[in-house]
């Protein structure tokens, strides 16, 4: 079976266009390949993926290359209009109102059609604005948490596009180069442009119609390095993502983008063979993993989250903690109890005192791992704990595994030991008595407000980003 480049629908609209402009019906066509007229028309309805053999005959008959009818380009705006109106007919928000689908036939008048796709967009944009709320970002969160937890944080479809990818411009070993993200792109049809006014709130923006990826013009906070951020924009023609249509498929594809860039730049292959012998050795260290592959501490703890479970065994825990001790990124498959508010979210809860994650950013000397065990309701824990810096405050980077997985570590002969009992508030949240009897009722504290908490999501077409500022940019560059 052919690997289709483009959607069906928008090769049904090429072969119905091209069999039209040669004056052939569907019988007449379908005859000349040998196969039923309805059997044709479902595949220029876009119903039935056509044979290579097949869309070979039909380009033989029409006198075309077949990569003339495998373009992505509509064959006409009116066709873009059905294609779009066709997709947006089948989406969830269309399909809640219980309304029959409109065929749009040839009967159909341009500005008639122009007006239900352009009451579609309206539809679909309104109930992104309904949408577009903290309180569903973190229940879309929440589920996004389970739902990777039920597959061990380990996505095998990824992991072959990635290797794919990767064969396809010769990478077989080392650390991944910038000349090979590039060599990436060209093979897609982009080029890579490195600018200084990207919008503020965007990491890239890719120009389908120029064939254009911005990145800005060096490493941005936090450690997305200008691979990674090229890495994630290509990922979302490689995974054939469209515009999301809710909050959750907009988190969905931020975490797909952002695993094929880790799969890349950690390989499946090399990343396991080198885990795999540093286990043997019982020296597995974050630190190296990282090393090895030039990546940061915090991309190299992930990336193993999501190999350890599969192919070394072994269940994990991972966090990134921010200094005042609210969780930002957390997940765990080996019973390790997040802290989590009554709708099951973590982010934004504090964690333990008594964790490492917390323990580390106590230190004075925060210039190599922190190790730890900690004694928890659920269980005993050892972690590896790094520290780091962002634009606006400081963070920890942590790596956990139960007791009985301690062994494989570097540091699993640290004599830190930590007891924590939360969620019992009397473990490190509630003050001690001498203490809260001392200041109760004697002291007044102007907290600090975090400006997310009252803010609505931004609503425009893709969530945090703001389409005016966005198309500005686009066609400020459009003619360079």
């Amino acid at each position: 079976m052919l690997k289709i480049m483009t959607d069906l629908a928008t090769l049904g609209q090429r072969i119905r266009h091209f069999r039209t402009d040669a004056g052939l019906t569907l019988e007449q066509l379908g005859a000349s390949v040998g196969i039923a007229g309805s059997q044709l028309s479902l595949m220029e309805n876009g119903r039935r993926e056509p044979r290579l053999s097949l869309l070979q005959s039909i380009a033989a008959t029409l006198e075309l290359p077949v990569a003339e009818l495998l373009s992505d380009a509509p064959p006409t705006p009116r066709a873009a209009l059905e294609i779009e109106l066709d997709r947006m007919q089948r989406s969830a928000v269309y399909a809640a109102l219980g309304l029959p689908a409109v065929r749009p036939g040839k009967s159909m008048p341009d500005d008639t059609l122009e007006a239900l796709v352009g009451l579609h967009r309206e539809l679909s944009t309104r109930a992104r604005q309904a949408i577009a709320t903290p309180e569903e970002a973190r229940r879309a969160n929440t589920e996004l948490r389970q739902y990777m937890r039920t597959k061990d944080n380990y996505i095998p479809e990824i992991e072959r596009l990635a290797e794919d990818t990767l064969t396809s411009v010769g990478h077989t070993s080392g650390a991944l180069t910038h000349r090979s993200v590039y060599l990436m792109a060209e093979r897609l049809g982009f080029e890579l442009m490195h600018v200084d006014d990207l919008p503020h709130s965007t990491r890239s923006v890719t120009d389908l119609e120029n064939g254009r990826i911005y990145l800005p013009p060096a490493s941005i906070p936090g450690g997305h390095g200008l691979r990674s951020l090229a890495l994630q924009a290509m990922a979302h023609r490689l995974l054939d993502h469209h515009e999301p249509a809710s909050y959750a498929e907009f988190l969905r594809q931020r975490l797909e983008i952002n695993y094929f860039a880790a799969a890349c730049l950690m390989p499946l292959h090399q990343s396991v063979e080198f885990l795999t012998a540093a286990k043997n050795d019982r020296n597995i260290a974050v630190e190296d993993f990282r090393d090895a592959f030039g990546v940061t501490h915090e991309a190299a703890a992930l990336r193993f989250t999501n190999l350890a479970t599969t192919h070394l065994a072994m269940p994990v825990h991972f966090l990134r903690v921010g200094d005042d001790g609210a969780l930002h990124k957390g997940y765990e498959n080996d019973g390790l109890r997040l802290p989590v508010d009554v709708t099951g979210s973590t982010e934004g809860q504090l964690v333990c005192r008594h964790w490492s994650a917390r323990v580390a950013l106590t230190r004075t000397n925060r210039t190599t791992e922190f190790y730890q065990y900690t004694d928890t309701p659920t269980g005993t824990y050892w972690c590896s704990t790094q520290t780091g810096s962002a634009s606006s405050d400081e963070f920890s980077i942590t790596f956990g595994v139960p007791f009985a997985d301690a062994k494989w570590f570097r540091g699993r002969d640290t004599t830190n030991r930590e007891s924590s009992h939360c969620p019992d508030e009397s473990c490190c949240r509630r003050p001690s008595g001498d203490v809260a009897e001392r200041w109760s009722h004697r002291a007044w504290a102007s907290a600090k407000l975090h400006a997310h908490i009252l803010s609505p999501l931004p609503s425009g077409t893709f969530p945090g980003v703001d389409d005016t500022e966005l198309y500005a940019f686009l066609e400020s560059h459009s003619g360079s």
